[in-house]
């Protein structure tokens, strides 16, 4: 098994990335790696990180472990801001990536809460978040997946289905 990632899900927030990449990494019988689980691991939730540093420092801290994540043979999920780097993209090319998307109905009730940031202001939030990123979601991702009304076993089914064939 090669020292980098089998897969990399990448996507909105609240898409289900995390969900579905451990249903996908149980499946193909793997390792799961949620990049933004382990900022949270090492440094605490990632709204005080927001809160006490900023945005900046946050994205350094998620730069780092982006690029450590990608060298492990694992199934890999990236926070949704994750590939605004322009590091992250130009790395990204080189892996078979997967954007779960998810519409502004199916997703609000996921993103409640308050522990997401930058959509702590509700769906207005999420729809200019997502709309502002989506070109870049569309460019690295060779596979997209609406996670809107779909069981994410069968997501994750899919995207099994789909790395047989490249």
């Amino acid at each position: 098994m090669s020292d980098r990632a089998l897969v990399v899900l990448i996507g909105a927030p609240g898409a289900g990335k995390t969900r579905t990449g451990k249903r996908l990494a149980r499946l193909l019988g793997v390792p799961f790696v949620d990049t933004d689980q382990r900022i949270v691991a090492a440094h605490g939730p990632i709204a005080d990180i927001f809160a006490a540093h900023g945005e900046p420092h946050f994205r350094a801290l998620e730069r780092e472990e982006v690029a450590r994540a990608l060298g492990e043979s694992a199934v890999v999920t990236l926070g949704g801001g994750a590939v605004l780097d322009p590091e992250t993209q130009a790395d990204l090319a080189g892996y078979r990536v997967v954007q779960l998307a998810v519409s502004p109905e199916a997703v609000e009730a996921r993103i409640s809460g308050g522990k997401r940031p930058l959509v702590k202001d509700g769906i207005g939030a999420w729809i200019a978040l997502v709309e502002g990123r989506r070109p870049i979601y569309d460019r690295l991702s060779q596979l997209t997946i609406d996670t809107s009304r779909r069981p994410l076993d069968g997501v994750a089914q899919e995207i099994a289905e789909w790395l047989e064939t490249q």
